[in-house]
Formats: structure tokens, C-alpha cells, sequence
């Protein structure tokens, strides 16, 4: 489990967000959410170790990330970016840097690296992609392809920024069915989404940021209720009960 207590994070010293108590639990998919520019890429960047954290601190089943090496670290979590280069490599191999953390040097992979990578690609949905290069890909391809990747790393831990970007309606659901069936094999899953209603529908518990500080952590039901939803976005936020739960919309 990933723990940030009292967390400030930004850069060159200078809070992006403040004083953020929340954490990835096991078994749950917790939702950033909140507008643009409120710091929810700067804190899942700061709880993975990728920024140091201007004050507090982040725990790694209760051992201070800072106490870690990358590779330990690695083990624990893994990270999909929302952006990322796309080099002149095969699907597969990059898919196989996501075992990084289990190879000793000389880095040479095993019949179990390649069978993680497969499985990984099988999940991600981007098992016929396997023999492509990166730099021929869309967008929405590459997003698959960069999920599989964290899926191979085999963490307990996979935190995801804005994993739905470039993706067709279809290939959204089945990412948001992917964090749910990780959760329910126990990981703990974390993601940025600006897909409010997916988001919503998605989570266990949505931790809402807003002005630089937690404006809201819990249930989607809960934080719903608070209205913060609304105050954070600056639009009205509804919802209406279809026939496979709440819909959440902007009016």
C-alpha cells in the first residue's frame, strides 16, 4: 500500500498541491479528479519517487520511499504516464521493459519475462500488436501498448495518469474494466481521469483536489453528496439513475 501523509509536492520548492493525506489501498481503485493544473499529475509523480516531496512523506507499506532503491521501489508500483516518446522498437520489447526490476546484469530475459510480457499484452488488449514498431502506432494504440508495460512490471501497485487519452469509447470501458479486475485480484490501483462519468462509475473512492488541497476524499457517493464536484469544475454537475447505475453529467 502506498500511504501520503501530509504531502506536499511541486517543483523547485514550490507546492503544486498542499498538506494531501490519502492512500492507495489494496483491493480499491482510488480516482483523481479535479480540474486542470490542480496538481493530480504532480502528486501521482511524487508518490511513485519520480519528485522529491517539498514536505511530508510517502510510505511504502510503512518503509519511507525515500529508504528505497528504484528497483525495490519498482516492485512495489508501477507507473503508466500519460505521455510518453514512442521509440523506433517493437511492441513486445517495449513491453518487456516493464520486467526491468527483475533482471540482474547482464539484463538478459527469461522464458518467464517473455510469458509476463505476452500475458501483459494478452490484458492490455494489444496482443496483435506485438509485433509492430512504436513509431507506426496511433495514439490510442500506444496508450495499450504502455498499459501493458505497467502490467508486466507485476506490482501491487499500478498507478495510472489519464489512461483513457486517444481512446475510442470502447477501448475507455475496457481500460476502466482492466483497473477493476486488477482491484479485484487485490492490487491497489490509482489513476487521473478527466472522464468524470467513467471515473465516477469507476471507483471505490475518489480523491478530489482542488486550489491545491484535498477538497474531498471517499466514496463517489459521498463525495457526490458534499457537492464539492461542482465547486471544483466551476459547472453544475448532475446525475440520473439509468438501468446500470448513476450517470453523472455537466449541465
Amino acid at each position: 500500500m502506498i500511504e501520503c501523509s501530509h504531502l506536499s509536492a511541486g517543483y523547485h520548492g514550490r507546492p503544486v498541491v498542499e498538506d494531501v493525506t490519502l492512500s492507495f489501498r489494496p483491493g480499491e481503485v482510488t480516482v483523481l479528479l479535479g480540474p486542470n493544473g490542480c496538481g493530480k499529475t504532480t502528486l501521482l509523480k511524487t508518490a511513485l519517487g519520480l519528485l522529491d516531496p517539498v514536505s511530508g512523506r510517502v510510505l511504502y507499506d510503512g518503509a519511507d520511499l525515500s529508504s528505497l532503491t528504484p528497483t525495490q521501489a519498482a516492485r512495489r508500483a508501477a507507473y503508466m504516464p500519460q505521455n510518453r516518446p514512442a521509440p523506433r522498437i517493437d511492441v513486445r520489447r517495449m513491453v518487456l521493459h516493464g520486467r526491468f526490476p527483475y533482471l540482474t546484469f547482464p539484463r538478459q530475459y527469461r522464458a518467464a519475462d517473455y510469458a509476463a510480457a505476452d500475458a501483459a499484452l494478452e490484458a492490455a488488449g494489444a496482443a496483435d500488436l506485438a509485433g509492430r514498431m512504436m513509431d507506426t502506432l496511433s495514439g490510442g494504440q500506444r496508450q495499450k501498448v504502455y498499459l501493458a508495460m505497467a502490467l508486466a512490471q507485476d506490482a501491487p501497485t499500478i498507478l495510472m495518469d489519464e489512461p483513457t487519452t486517444w481512446l475510442d469509447p470502447r477501448h475507455q470501458l475496457e481500460v476502466m474494466a482492466t483497473a477493476r479486475r486488477l482491484a479485484a485480484e487485490g492490487r491497489a490501483v490509482g489513476l487521473v481521469s478527466h472522464e468524470l462519468n467513467l471515473a465516477l462509475r469507476t471507483a471505490d473512492r475518489v480523491a478530489l483536489l482542488s486550489g491545491g488541497r484535498l477538497a474531498a476524499l471517499g466514496t463517489p457517493e459521498e463525495v457526490w453528496q458534499t457537492g464539492a464536484l461542482s465547486d471544483a469544475f466551476g459547472v453544475p454537475i448532475g446525475r440520473m439513475q439509468a438501468e446500470n447505475g448513476w450517470q453523472y453529467y455537466y449541465r
